[in-house]
């Protein structure tokens, strides 16, 4: 029960992205993916990296 309530979401989630890429790319704004792209791994990087024992490996980064 909770694996196909989970698989609704999943779905529900995927369309919203198909959405948004479709309406990129019909009002030529498909240059724009990739910045988003990029912004959305950003994001995933600092969240991700909030572990102290990230913490050192960031500090060689920089």
């Amino acid at each position: 029960m909770k694996m196909k309530a989970w698989m609704r979401r999943a779905k529900s989630n995927l369309s919203i992205i198909r959405e948004l890429l479709t309406f990129f790319w019909q009002n030529k704004l498909w240059w724009m993916i990739p910045m988003i792209v990029v912004f959305l791994l950003l994001g995933f990087f600092i969240i991700f990296t909030q572990s102290a024992a990230v913490v050192p490996f960031i500090y060689t980064l920089f």
